[in-house]
């Protein structure tokens, strides 16, 4: 999981959301975006904390949010958004 460490200053569902970003960033592909719950697990942080951090890859338009099939990669991704990889434009790998 990486350098994950939600102590600090920052909002946990913002350092969630960077850190997720920066899968992204890293991997080019997260798709699909593994359930809310999942994630919080994974991160040791409540569901709603992920909800929020999904939220703010969505305004960052890293991932879109399909009801009822789940949330993935935005494809193609913004390449001006924080977290989207600059050479991987596709969906190239998985996590």
């Amino acid at each position: 999981m990486g350098d994950f460490n939600p102590q600090g200053s920052q909002l946990v569902y913002v350092v969630v959301a960077d850190h997720v970003a920066a899968r992204i960033r890293t991997v080019g592909r997260y798709s699909p975006v593994p359930a809310e719950r999942d994630l919080a697990q994974e991160y040791g942080v409540a569901h709603l904390t992920v909800r929020r951090a999904a939220q703010v890859l969505r305004e960052r338009g890293l991932v879109e949010t399909v009801h009822g099939r789940g949330t993935f990669v935005a494809d193609p991704l913004p390449e001006s958004a924080p977290g989207a990889p600059a050479q991987v434009r596709g969906r190239s790998a998985d996590m």
